[in-house]
């Protein structure tokens, strides 16, 4: 199986699953929805099916042979050894991120998410930048999400015991 389609199914599953599993078992839909609002549900499950529909697309595209020709990829100067305990770091930050959420809530998971995924990266110099990043980031994302499209996120218990 070469890279381009391995990539394509990787992509369909990992949307899948979030379209199919995730979103349904973690984003609560009320009982009663106005007629004028979405659900909450709704960006979720939109950007994982346009995830999956992309992922179909590439694939059809890998296996049919119109995919374009790999380039070779330049890297910071990492060895692979660096690459490979990186990428496992932030698939234990996501794995941390998904147990820390019920308990910190949403706002404060994502902001310890972004900051991990930012220095992952190996960049360290623009340190204002990164803060304005992992903490403005999800802090506006979650204003413009609760306020303008009413969708919540989750609190977590500490934020409940705190009052907020």
């Amino acid at each position: 199986m070469t890279m381009p389609v391995l990539r394509g199914l990787l992509v369909v599953a990992f949307f899948a699953l979030c379209a199919f599993y995730l979103v349904p078992v973690f984003v609560p839909r009320p009982a009663f929805i106005p007629g004028f609002a979405p659900p909450p549900d709704m960006w979720p499950k939109t950007v994982s099916l346009i995830g999956i529909v992309l992922g179909l697309l590439a694939l059809i595209l890998a296996i049919r042979g119109g995919a374009p020709a790999e380039e070779a990829v330049e890297t910071d100067g990492s060895s692979v050894k660096r690459m490979t305990l990186r990428f496992a770091g932030l698939v234990f930050a996501f794995g941390l991120f998904l147990v820390a959420l019920p308990y910190v809530g949403f706002l404060i998971a994502i902001i310890l998410l972004t900051l991990c995924m930012v220095l992952m990266t190996g960049e360290r110099n623009y340190r204002i930048w990164i803060v304005l990043l992992s903490v403005g980031g999800p802090i506006s994302l979650l204003l413009f999400f609760n306020s303008a499209l009413g969708t919540q996120f989750p609190k977590g218990e500490l934020i409940k015991i705190l009052g907020f």
